[in-house]
């Protein structure tokens, strides 16, 4: 709390990112992107230099700071022996660059006030990027709604909804502005006809209900405001299709079209799968790339085993001639394809140690020390990190930039606020029920207070002056 500059930095480095955007073609400019990397870069620093330090050791955060490492380590590993494009390098690795800055920024004892300034910050930067993403998909982008329903949603779309989900059920604390932001992030949800963001929203829903309920008076309390939730959404989707009857249409054709395919399959899931296949063809191809994968920036295209599945879909030279070299569309797959047996595990068994050591220690906490005030703080990072793997359903989270940054710090506050809880909680009330000695003396009830058998006499006045007259002798 010494610094006090550090609240303009924690907003220098949530912010410019929020206004990131993803051109529609090689002709757009590109200038504007770097415009807002920089300050998060800067920021990110200033607040790695300026945070507290760590007086204790932690298992959890030992462990999942040498897995970050080991995971950089790897990518210049597999580039050394790859040697891919050094701009395609360097573009598909900043997101990963931004998660870790973002976590060794926020794995640090910040003060109470502080993870407030910190969380405040997060949530209106998100609320900026739902904002800016919309309105930049909808008329820099424009055409028909059905060509830019991925542009229109913001990148840490889940991370919102996580935050605004712990506070509905977690937190139990409701406002009229957080119901119509969930509003609004769900009606983005249904105007971008994206099955896999409504099932993260669901999934991450349960998971809060969970996380809510240490015991089974508390599951059967926030069952009922995970229905109330979930009771929105469907509210908002039957809204939604009395408004919007081409959306509706949408909807059924993405929900049924592996029964409108001759194939008998859905062409999205089989282009997914068709990715993949390629990816793990290439990086089993020898001993070398299965050890040390293919490294960030190498191209990958559709498998041609998938082919007759969507021959419907796709022409046989936009099949074939399609390529990418971008961070694929799924997290759990690319990292092996990108970093091999040996580190591409390293990043992936981080996240979910993290999550579920911390989901587990926070339900007991809740349960033994439910006033403690960083209990709050520390739920709302974990359902931050849980959108991760929610958004690792329909493509890789750590693709875009702001998404890498943001789970980045979410990673960072579970860590670190799970360090100080567990000193907090678990270490001293270890230690004095080793030690039933040091206990502090609790002061007596009022009704059982006694007077002293002994009271020392008050001592004797001091003299008004000290030119008092002497004794005679």
């Amino acid at each position: 709390m010494r610094n006090k500059h550090a609240v303009l930095w924690i907003w220098l480095c949530f912010v410019p990112l929020a206004f990131d955007y993803k051109a529609p073609d090689s002709q757009f400019g590109h200038g504007a992107q770097w415009l807002a990397v920089f300050p998060a870069l800067a920021a990110a620093a200033i607040l790695i230099m300026i945070g507290p330090r760590f007086t204790r050791e932690s298992r959890l955060r030992s462990f999942v700071t040498v897995m970050l490492a080991l995971s950089l380590g790897g990518s210049l590993v597999a580039q050394l022996l790859q040697h891919n494009p050094v701009g395609n390098y360097l573009r598909v690795i900043l997101p990963f660059l931004l998660f870790a800055l973002g976590y060794f920024a926020m794995c640090r004892p910040w003060h109470p006030v502080r993870i407030a300034q910190i969380q405040n910050a997060l949530y209106y930067a998100n609320v900026l990027g739902l904002v800016f993403t919309f309105l930049f998909g909808m008329f820099a982008v424009g055409g028909p709604l059905s060509d830019i329903r991925f542009r229109i949603v913001s990148p840490t779309m889940l991370a919102l909804q996580a935050m605004l989900l712990h506070q509905f059920i977690v937190a139990r604390r409701f406002s009229v502005w957080m119901v119509l932001v969930f509003l609004a992030t769900l009606v983005v949800e249904l105007l971008s006809v994206t099955r896999s963001l409504l099932l993260a929203t669901v999934l991450l829903t349960m998971f809060a209900a969970w996380l809510a309920a240490p015991s089974i008076g508390h599951l059967i309390k926030s069952a009922v405001r995970t229905g109330a939730a979930l009771l929105c959404v469907v509210a908002i989707a039957v809204g939604t299709a009395w408004l919007f009857p081409s959306i509706t249409n949408h909807w059924s054709q993405r929900i049924f079209a592996a029964q409108n395919s001759d194939s008998d399959r859905d062409p999205t899931t089989i282009t997914r799968i068709a990715e993949i296949r390629d990816q793990y063809d290439q990086v089993t191809a020898s001993a070398e790339t299965l050890l040390f994968g293919k490294g960030y920036g190498h191209v990958y295209r559709y498998s041609p085993i998938y082919f007759p599945y969507v021959r419907e879909t796709f022409s046989k030279a936009d099949y074939f001639d399609t390529s990418d070299w971008v961070a694929g569309h799924n997290f759990w797959v690319y990292q092996l394809y990108a970093e091999g047996v040996v580190f591409g595990a390293c990043m992936p068994i981080a996240v979910l140690a993290a999550l579920v050591a911390a989901g587990f220690a926070f339900r007991r906490w809740h349960r033994i020390a439910p006033r403690e005030p960083l209990l709050m703080p520390f739920s709302m990072a974990i359902l931050m990190l849980a959108a991760l793997p929610g958004a690792s359903i329909g493509g890789n989270p750590l693709g875009p930039r702001f998404s890498g940054l943001m789970y980045g710090v979410a990673l960072g506050l579970v860590v670190a606020l799970y360090s100080q809880l567990h000193y907090r909680i678990d270490v001293q009330r270890r230690r004095a029920q080793a030690d039933p000695y040091s206990h502090p003396p609790q002061r007596p009830r009022r009704h059982e207070r006694t007077e002293p058998a002994f009271r020392p006499p008050a001592p004797a006045p001091a003299p008004l002056t000290p030119y008092a007259t002497p004794e005679p002798r």
